[in-house]
C-alpha cells in the first residue's frame, strides 16, 4: 500500500468514525420534553380527526385522496420531508346486489333492502357505499339455509352444507376464511351478518354504542396480501399483472359469491330454519326449508392509491430507519379504524416538529408512513415493502403500527418479542388516560390481560408485510379493543366523541407511548433489543409441540432456542464493554438482522410470500396468531390425513424452525462458522 494511499484510508475511517459518533447516553431532555403537557394538544386530535372522517373516503374515492392532500399538508407543516408514493392497484366495487328469501314453496318471497338505517343529519352519509365485501366472486347462487355458527372449520363438522348458502356470523375469524370454509363444506354462497350477541345492547347507537339492528359490517374476503394482481412484486406502472382468471387460481380468491348483513336481517332467516339446535348455540341449523337467493355482481379496476411518506433525517446514521405507520382508507368515515390512528400519527408529527425547533436531531431516520387500501388487502403497504424489499432489509430498525389506536379504555400491545421490554418502559413513562394516579403500565398489568404482550403473527393490520415478509421487528398498539361499530357507517365521529374517547385523552396518551419508543429506537446509541424474551417465548412454543407425541423430535429446535438464549445473553453483557463508534454499529447491525434470520427465501409451504418461520397467520384464520405456522400448517394436515408421511412433514417443518433460530443466534454472536 503506497503512502497516499495508507493516509486516504485514515482519513476515510475517521471521517466514518467522527460521523457515526454520538454521546453514550440517548437524549432524555427531549424525550422529557416529547413527553410533557406543553408539547401535547389534544384538541388538535380532535381537529384532525373530525377533518379526516367529514366523508366515507374508501381507496381509489376522490375524498379518500382528499384526506391523502390533509395528511400531506400536515407532514409538511410539520416540518417533514413528505412525498406521496402513488400505486395502480387492483380494487373492487359493487355494482349490484340482492338476497331474497323463500321461507317455504308457497310462501311469499321477502326481499331484503341491504341498507343501514342512516342516524342523524350527516350530511355525507348517501356517499357512504353499499355494503358488500371487497374482492367477493360475482355470481346468482340459490339454495337452501344453513346456519354455521361462526363459520370456523370445527363449525362446519356434521353439518350439510352441500348445496346451501351459508348463513354465518361474525367474531372469531376472519371474514375470508368464513368463505373459504363455506366452500370447502360445498356450500354456494355466503350470508355473514353481526350478531346481537356479539356487538348488540339494549340500547344501540347514537344512545349507546352498541351496532343498531340495521348495522352491517363490510370488509374484503380476499385472503392474500397486496394487490392480487401483482404477488411478491411492486404494482407500478407498466409492471407485470396476473388476469382476473390467474388471480382466482392463485388460491387466495374465494370462489363462492358472499354478502354482509345486518343483525335485523340476519334474524328474519334465522326464524324460518329448521331442524337441530346448534351445538352450543340457540339457532337450528336447517337445512333450510327457507331458500335464499343471493346476487352479487363486482367490477374490478386499476385505481390509484396514495402513500403519504414524512421523513426525519438522521444526524449520524441516516441510513437506519424506525418507520412509523398507519393506514388512512376506511370502508366509511372510520373514526376508530383507521382515523384514530392518523390523529395520532399527525400528533407524533407535531411533537416532533416542536422537538426540532428545540434543536433536537434524530441518531437514526424516523419515517412517518400513512398507508392506502389497507382495508382491501393490506395494499398500500404491502407494495411499499415489496417495491422497498432490499433497502428495508438491510436498513429497517423496527416498524411501529397503529390502526385501531383508541376505540375505548385499556392499552394492549403486540410485539417481536426483542421490543417487550422497551414497550413496557415506555408504558412507565405515561399516565393512564382513565386513571391518572397511575402509569398506563400500573393499569395494564392490573387488567385482565395483565401486561400480556401479544404477538404478531396474523394478518390484520400493516405490521403483517415487515414481519411476515422482511422480517422487520415490529409493535402495534390501541387502548380499547373489539368495538361494536367496526366497519359500519356508525363508526363516525359522533360514536367517537361520545364513546370511544371524549376529551380525545387516549389519543395524546397513544401518540405519548408510541412516540416514545420510536425516540429510543432512534437515538439510543445501542438499540434497546432483549433477545432473551424472544429465546423464552420459543421455548414455551416448543414446549408444546413436545407433548405432540407421534415420534416427533422436538430436540433440534429444542437445542437451537437454548443456542439463542446463550447468544441473547453475550450480547447483554458485550455491549456494556463495548467502545467506538465502529464496534457499537457492528452490534446493533447485528441486533436488528437477528429477526431477519427467521425468515425463509422459500416461505411457509403453499404460501411463499410468508416468508417468517416463527410469526405467520394460521392457514384457516388471517386474524389468528400463530407461533411457528409452518408447523402447525403440517400438524393441521398430518391429523386429518393420518399417514406415517404427514408426520414425517411435521418433523421437517421443525427443522426448518430449528435451522432457522441458529442462524438467528449466529447473527446475534457475529459469528462465521
Amino acid at each position: 500500500m503506497s503512502k497516499s494511499t495508507a493516509l486516504a484510508f485514515v482519513i476515510a475511517a475517521l471521517s466514518y468514525s467522527l460521523f457515526f459518533h454520538s454521546s453514550s447516553s440517548p437524549k432524555p431532555h427531549y424525550h422529557a420534553l416529547f413527553l410533557s403537557a406543553s408539547f401535547s394538544d389534544n384538541a388538535s386530535v380532535a381537529l384532525n380527526l373530525r377533518a379526516l372522517t367529514r366523508r366515507p373516503h374508501v381507496a381509489g374515492s376522490e375524498a379518500n385522496a382528499e384526506a391523502a392532500a390533509y395528511v400531506h399538508s400536515a407532514f409538511i407543516s410539520s416540518s417533514l420531508k413528505s412525498h406521496v408514493v402513488a400505486y395502480p392497484v387492483s380494487l373492487t366495487y359493487p355494482i349490484h346486489r340482492s338476497l331474497v328469501l323463500t321461507p317455504r314453496d308457497s310462501a311469499k318471497p321477502i326481499t331484503f333492502a341491504l341498507e343501514q338505517e342512516q342516524i342523524g343529519d350527516n350530511p355525507y352519509a348517501n356517499e357512504v357505499m353499499p355494503t358488500f365485501h371487497g374482492y367477493a366472486k360475482s355470481g346468482n347462487v340459490s339454495g337452501p339455509v344453513v346456519y354455521a355458527n361462526y363459520g370456523r372449520v370445527e363449525d362446519f363438522v356434521g353439518l350439510n352444507a352441500s348445496g346451501a348458502v351459508v348463513i354465518a356470523r361474525y367474531g372469531r375469524i376472519y371474514r375470508g376464511d368464513i368463505v373459504n370454509n363455506a366452500y370447502q363444506a360445498g356450500a354456494v354462497g355466503v350470508v355473514i351478518y353481526t350478531d346481537k350477541r356479539d356487538y348488540g345492547g339494549e340500547e344501540c347507537f347514537p344512545a349507546s354504542k352498541w351496532m343498531p339492528p340495521s348495522g352491517v359490517q363490510v370488509g374484503t374476503v380476499y385472503n392474500g396480501l397486496g394487490d392480487p394482481t401483482t404477488p411478491g412484486w411492486a404494482s407500478v406502472d407498466g409492471c407485470e399483472r396476473l388476469s382476473e382468471e390467474a388471480v382466482e387460481l392463485s388460491g387466495d380468491s374465494t370462489l363462492i359469491p358472499s354478502l354482509p348483513v345486518s343483525a335485523a336481517d340476519a334474524e328474519v332467516i334465522l326464524k324460518t330454519m329448521e331442524g337441530d339446535v346448534a351445538d352450543g348455540d340457540v339457532y337450528l341449523v336447517g337445512p333450510g326449508p327457507g331458500i335464499l337467493n343471493l346476487t352479487y355482481i363486482g367490477k374490478t379496476v386499476i385505481a390509484e392509491i396514495e402513500n403519504v411518506i414524512g421523513v426525519i433525517e438522521g444526524e449520524e446514521e441516516p441510513d437506519r430507519y424506525v418507520i412509523l405507520g398507519n393506514h388512512r382508507d376506511a370502508w366509511t368515515f372510520g373514526a376508530v379504524d383507521p382515523n384514530s390512528g392518523t390523529a395520532v400519527l399527525l400528533e407524533i408529527a407535531q411533537r416532533l416538529d416542536k422537538l426540532q425547533k428545540r434543536g433536537w436531531k434524530p441518531r437514526r431516520t424516523i419515517i412517518l408512513c400513512n398507508w392506502d387500501a389497507e382495508e382491501y388487502a393490506l395494499i398500500g403497504s404491502t407494495e411499499w415493502v415489496e417495491e422497498n424489499r432490499e433497502m428495508l432489509t438491510s436498513r429497517a430498525v423496527a416498524y411501529l403500527n397503529v390502526d385501531c389506536a383508541v376505540s375505548g379504555p385499556g392499552f394492549h400491545a403486540s410485539a417481536t418479542p426483542q421490543l417487550d421490554e422497551l414497550i413496557k418502559e415506555a408504558a412507565q413513562e405515561v399516565r393512564d388516560p382513565d386513571n391518572t394516579t397511575q402509569s398506563i403500565y400500573e393499569s395494564w398489568i392490573g387488567s385482565s390481560n395483565s401486561g400480556v404482550i401479544g404477538r404478531l403473527g396474523g394478518g390484520g393490520s400493516d405490521y403483517a408485510s415487515f414481519v411476515q415478509h422482511v422480517g422487520v421487528p415490529a409493535v402495534d398498539m390501541r387502548f380499547g379493543k373489539d368495538y361494536p361499530v367496526y366497519h359500519s357507517m356508525y363508526d363516525d365521529f359522533t360514536w367517537m366523541e361520545k364513546f370511544g374517547d371524549s376529551m380525545f385523552q387516549r389519543h395524546v396518551a397513544m401518540a405519548s407511548v408510541l412516540g416514545l419508543v420510536a425516540l429510543r429506537l432512534a437515538d439510543e446509541e445501542f438499540l434497546p433489543f432483549n433477545y432473551i424474551s424472544y429465546a423464552s417465548e420459543l421455548k414455551k412454543s416448543a414446549e408444546d409441540l413436545e407433548k405432540l407425541g407421534h415420534s416427533i423430535d422436538v430436540s433440534p429446535l429444542i437445542k437451537s432456542i437454548q443456542d439463542l438464549s446463550t447468544a441473547a445473553r453475550g450480547i447483554n453483557i458485550e455491549k456494556k464493554g463495548i467502545k467506538g463508534a465502529l464496534r457499537v454499529r457492528e452490534l446493533n447491525d447485528r441486533l436488528m438482522m437477528a429477526e431477519r434470520a427467521l425468515t425463509d427465501r422459500d416461505g411457509l409451504s403453499e404460501r411463499p410470500w410468508y416468508k417468517h418461520l416463527v410469526y405467520g397467520p394460521s392457514k384457516y384464520d388471517d386474524y389468528g396468531s400463530k407461533s411457528f405456522p409452518g408447523v402447525d400448517d403440517a400438524i393441521d394436515d398430518a391429523k386429518r390425513l393420518k399417514t406415517k408421511a404427514s408426520w414425517e412433514l411435521v418433523q421437517h417443518q421443525i427443522w426448518r424452525v430449528a435451522r432457522a433460530v441458529r442462524h438467528a443466534s449466529l447473527v446475534l454472536k457475529g459469528e462465521l462458522r
